[in-house]
């Protein structure tokens, strides 16, 4: 994911001295480029083992869910990629981004859009209801059409949201079964599956595909906060 967040990169445009605020940022790939740029950043990210990664590089990250933010009108620029469609209190996110930037501030970044991994998630729930399982009926991320993301966040105070989709089917290095067992591992568990029984079905989905290449539907975008 980090290699493919160049585009939404270059859209936040990154300018020397900037304060910036880097939204789920991992182990920091992304952030440690905004930094190459002459930005200050810091990340923010609820992942223990992610956040250590990136504090190894030497970036200033804080962990914690992007929901908690406290920050108040102190970046000039705030950036997210691959991990807004993972943060399902989205107004409540929204509304913090939104008070961590300065007036006049821009987001910018990409995520999940409408659309996306459609064919990969409906042959999991279909090979999970052939095996007597339930798929979850609450979604485990939020992929959201251009018109609904920017509704979120005009809500929380953002003006000319350009939000758009971009379908960029993408080879899963390690496979499909694997992408099962890593990235639906809490979607096999809402289900469930005893852990017996997900190789089995993680290998009849990757069958059922039939290729290894994953249809991803990202939703960029970028807007600012009113001056």
């Amino acid at each position: 994911m980090p290699a493919l967040g160049e585009a939404a990169l270059d859209l936040l445009d990154p300018q020397p001295g900037e304060h910036i605020l880097d939204i789920g940022c991992g182990d920091g790939l992304l952030t440690k480029r905004i930094a190459q740029r002459g930005a200050l950043v810091i990340g923010v990210d609820n992942s223990t083992e992610l956040v250590e990664a990136a504090r190894a590089s030497g970036l200033e990250v804080i962990e914690m869910d992007a929901a908690d933010m406290a920050f108040d009108g102190e970046f000039d620029a705030a950036f997210s990629n691959a991990a807004l469609h993972w943060m399902l209190e989205k107004e409540v996110v929204a509304t913090a981004i939104s008070n961590a930037l300065k007036s006049g501030g821009r987001f910018a970044g990409e995520m999940g859009g409408e659309g996306n991994l459609k064919s990969l998630l409906e042959a999991l729930d279909s090979e999970l209801i052939i095996r007597g399982y339930t798929p979850p009926t609450e979604s485990a991320n939020w992929y959201p059409s251009p018109e609904e993301f920017a509704a979120i966040y005009e809500a929380a105070g953002f003006e000319a949201v350009d939000a758009r989709l971009i379908e960029r089917p993408t080879p899963l290095e390690r496979g499909v079964a694997t992408w099962v067992m890593t990235f639906r591992k809490g979607w096999l568990d809402r289900a469930g599956v005893p852990e017996e029984e997900r190789g089995d079905i993680a290998a009849a989905v990757a069958s059922a595909v039939g290729t290894n290449i994953a249809d991803y539907v990202r939703l960029r975008f970028i807007m600012r906060k009113p001056v």
